[in-house]
């Protein structure tokens, strides 16, 4: 059985990682008013930072449109037998769902959707090991396994900088976020049961970026980290300093940096940083 394997803009993985496998991909879309831009398509992250902050425009997201999917999917089953198709969270977004909807409606393809119940790089990593899997002949069903089994290996935290995002898109009132504000208050999320929730509060942005670093430095430890993304917005200053002080105490530890695109970015805002990290078996 040959096996695809398809993905969202949201795993925000390297060109060069897409051709290497021959990734498939459909876009999430960004909305400022009346315009509407294909994430990664019409709208890279630094274009889509300096249209935020120049325009003072909040934007909106939306899935991939289902003709997306069915375009996509009917130029694999030109080539292919089956495709894994992993999405971003459905616990924040209905893509996952609408490439569910979609199994009946290929003929000669089969369709297995996967929830990753992440986003970001941490998502595109496990869109990489089922693109590994499907060169070593794995059948869809042992893919699907290895890849449940490493989400429950995953970790990732996100300190968000600005609470207006948040307060926006649903996450916190207007009374939180204002009260967030004074008091400099800087929410660490992260992902529970496939949702984005508050990890805890605290204050100043200092703080909270050691109180994420505690927890990777006593996994890595352990040795018990297999590999580290370094995420972020629109400045990656944070994130490279951080990489940095950390590949000086663990240099056996695999480490990589990417970014916040268009549609988290709409979400988490300006400033956001994340750290995430796969844990060993």
């Amino acid at each position: 059985m040959k096996i695809a394997i398809m993905t969202d803009s949201t795993a925000y993985i390297p060109k060069s990682l897409i051709e290497k496998y021959n990734i498939y991909s459909v876009s999430l879309n960004v909305q400022f008013n009346e315009d509407s831009y294909q994430e990664g398509v019409e709208l890279g992250p630094v274009e889509f930072y300096e249209k935020m902050d120049s325009t003072g425009i909040y934007p909106k997201t939306s899935q991939p449109a289902v003709g997306d999917f069915l375009h996509t999917y009917q130029e694999i089953a030109k080539e292919y037998d089956a495709v894994i198709s992993l999405h971003i969270s459905s616990g924040i977004s209905g893509t996952y769902q609408t490439a569910k909807s979609m199994q009946q409606e290929i003929e000669n393809l089969e369709i297995y959707p996967f929830d990753t119940e992440i986003t970001t790089i941490v998502q595109g990593y496990l869109v990489i090991e089922a693109a590994k899997l499907a060169e070593q002949n794995k059948s869809p069903e042992e893919i699907i396994e290895h890849l449940t089994h490493l989400k429950q290996l995953m970790r990732v935290y996100f300190m968000v900088d600005d609470l207006g995002h948040l307060q926006r898109g649903g996450r916190l009132s207007n009374a939180q976020a204002m009260l967030g504000n004074l008091l400099k208050v800087k929410p660490l999320l992260y992902f529970k049961d496939a949702k984005i929730e508050v990890f805890e509060k605290i204050r100043t942005k200092k703080r909270a970026i050691k109180r994420i670093m505690d927890m990777l430095y006593a996994d890595a430890q352990q040795d018990n980290v297999r590999t580290v993304f370094w995420i972020y917005a629109d400045d990656e200053t944070d994130v490279c300093h951080l990489r940095e002080q950390f590949e000086e105490k663990f240099p056996h530890i695999k480490t990589e940096t990417s970014y916040f695109g268009p549609v988290i970015g709409t979400h988490l805002g300006s400033g956001a940083i994340g750290v995430g990290w796969y844990k060993k078996s």
